[in-house]
């Protein structure tokens, strides 16, 4: 089978049975040919033309009765129900009034949880019940930087809360803005602690932005904030705008020597401060202490100083607390202890205290200051004046002497010093020479020589005692020493006859036998002679008979 012949078979045969010719299909058909036109579209509404013919009845316009049976939501589907308009359900007012602000109560409390679930923080239940006492007490409590906004607004109109204690929690600069935010309205607010919170001097320029216009705050304690002297301007720049801090505590933050002409230029506008603690600083210049001591003392209503460990020294120091000893009428306290004060300064404070125009003066600390036993006695010896109203002068670590406890006696008998405190040191020694002993020299050179040749010297002068009684003469105690094979000096015998003198003769001197054996027998207590033996009974001669 060929090729072509398999080809043939294989192919259908296709048998046409209608063939149509394709026209040109892109020429549109007239209009009057169009499918569309067709249709006739009613003339009118279909119900009112059956309303005419009186085939449609429009009804009352309520509800078919055979519509009841439905449920609520079918018959508020059904097309025929008759409902009223749509009431505008608030567009209106939402896009042409503003929101209504919400007023929370005074206390805060709502208005804390509010800004919390807003920020998305844990509210401080103890912050949230003490919205309603006088004393918030957050120290060392760890607090959020971040949750310090809410508190700070909560706290804006709180009526309550009259101390805030937020010790030792890191407040950041944010912190310190939203504080001095707070501090233009709150007046209720007296007192504020920051001990420990390191602000640094940015924050303390936040926090006191608007201090001057609060009129309520009376205390800050700015204690280890690490403010240096940068801070120091800040605070004089709030003081000079009329701030009405009357208490401060600028301890432990590194303040120099300049940090103090800030402030006195402050004061030299507005000086109310009361209380001023800068302790524990690197002051150190008794010009400084002494420039800022003069504006103190211009203040009437001043009442406490405290300058410990400032490692302060010179005379200036000493005139000015002079100064604010006699020129302050309201002064309680001043505090110079552990600096490095010499006599320089005791002289201008006694005169300070016998002149002190304060009747409510009750404590003066000079401890751990390298003052002398005479310093120690000048102080006290101010005490025994009436004028001087002083209850406590202290003056630990102070070497004192026997007249210091002496004075401290008769001043404490005293009817106005019943309830004087006076503290002091140590008891300074008094050293007290004494002469030489010669005749402890002499026993114990004598003992010494006869010990090489095994001679006891103590029994030795026992035995020429026991012998030649009380007074003996020098040359024969010479004799008999040498006698008794005691190998002494001729110096040590003769010291002897010196410090134990007898009568002196005409022509030689006497030892004094009972002296010597007296002073040997406290000396050497145990050294006695070996007791003499009782004599024996002679023999009896025989008795002759007579014849």
């Amino acid at each position: 089978m060929s090729e072509g012949s398999f080809q043939s078979e294989k192919e259908p045969v296709v048998q046409v049975i209608f063939q149509h010719s394709i026209d040109d299909v892109s020429i549109e058909p007239p209009m009057s040919e169009w499918s569309s036109l067709l249709f006739e579209a009613p003339e009118g509404n279909i119900k009112k033309l059956q309303y005419e013919q009186g085939l449609y009845t429009p009804g009352s316009g309520e509800i078919c009765a055979k519509y009841i049976p439905l449920s609520a939501s079918s018959v508020l589907r059904h097309p025929y129900y008759n409902y009223p308009g749509v009431v505008d359900p608030g567009i209106k007012e939402a896009l042409l009034k503003p929101e209504p602000q919400v007023i929370y109560p005074e206390d805060g409390q709502e208005l804390y949880l509010a800004l919390c679930k807003q920020s998305n923080l844990c509210p401080v239940r103890k912050f949230y019940r003490e919205l309603q006492t006088m004393k918030i007490d957050l120290k060392y409590y760890g607090i959020n930087p971040l949750g310090i906004r809410p508190m700070a607004l909560s706290l804006k109109y709180n009526q309550f809360v009259t101390v805030m204690d937020l010790t030792d929690n890191f407040i950041d600069d944010d912190s310190c803005f939203h504080l001095g935010e707070m501090l233009i309205e709150n007046v209720t607010l007296e007192e504020l602690n920051l001990q420990g919170c390191r602000i640094g001097p940015e924050g303390l320029k936040r926090l006191l932005a608007h201090i001057h216009i609060n009129k309520g705050l009376r205390t800050l304690n700015l204690c280890k904030n690490k403010l240096g002297d940068k801070g120091t301007e800040y605070l004089a720049k709030a003081l000079f705008l009329g701030a009405n801090i009357f208490n401060i505590n600028l301890s432990y933050n590194g303040l120099g020597p300049n940090s103090l002409y800030p402030l006195c230029e402050a004061f030299e506008t507005h000086n109310k401060l009361r209380s001023v603690d800068l302790s524990w600083n690197n002051i150190m210049s008794g010009n400084a202490v002494f420039s800022i001591c003069q504006k103190f003392a211009q203040n009437e209503n001043f009442e406490y100083l405290n300058l410990a460990w400032n490692a302060l020294t010179g005379a200036r120091v000493g005139n000015a607390a002079r100064m604010i000893l006699v020129k302050c009428p309201k002064l309680s306290g001043i505090y110079l202890n552990n600096n490095r004060l010499t006599s320089d300064v005791v002289g201008p404070i006694c005169t300070g205290l016998l002149n002190s125009s304060s009747s409510i003066l009750n404590t003066l600390d000079l401890s751990y200051n390298p003052l002398t036993p005479d310093d120690a006695f000048q102080l006290l010896a101010c005490l025994k004046n009436r004028k001087v109203k002083l209850q406590k002068i202290l003056m630990d670590n102070i070497m004192i002497k026997k007249e210091f406890l002496d004075l401290r006696e008769d001043i404490l008998k005293l009817k106005f010093r019943k309830n004087t405190v006076v503290t002091y040191g140590e008891l300074k020694p008094v050293f007290v020479p004494q002469g030489v002993s010669m005749k402890e020299i002499l026993f114990n050179r004598a003992d010494f020589l006869c010990s090489k040749k095994k001679k006891d010297i103590a029994l030795v002068l026992l035995q020429i005692h026991k012998v030649y009684g009380g007074l003996m003469d020098t040359k024969q105690f010479s004799r008999e020493i040498k006698s008794l094979g005691a190998p002494l000096d001729e110096d040590v015998i003769e010291g002897l006859t010196y410090v134990f003198p007898g009568v002196v003769l005409a022509k030689s001197k006497t030892i004094n036998l009972n002296d010597l054996v007296d002073y040997l027998s406290r000396k050497w207590p145990d050294r006695k002679l070996p007791p003499t033996p009782p004599p024996e009974p002679e023999p009896e001669q025989p008795v002759k008979e007579k014849k």
